[in-house]
């Protein structure tokens, strides 16, 4: 009965190993896209505004 009960616990605890490597993989795959979308918003924010937009509002047109 010991050795059943060993037999499973090594089991199941090799199990999780796979479990925490994808869950370790799949939080670095976030913080990358994270990382893009902040360096995109970055850029977005300091971009001039185009020729002719952005630095007065018409309001006789």
């Amino acid at each position: 009965m010991d050795s059943d009960l060993s037999t499973q616990l090594s089991t199941s605890r090799a199990a999780v190993g796979p479990g925490n490597v994808q869950t370790a993989v799949l939080k670095k795959a976030v913080e990358a896209e994270a990382s893009v979308a902040n360096l995109v918003a970055d850029a977005v924010q300091s971009a001039p505004p185009p020729t002719g937009q952005g630095t007065r509002v018409d309001k006789h047109a």
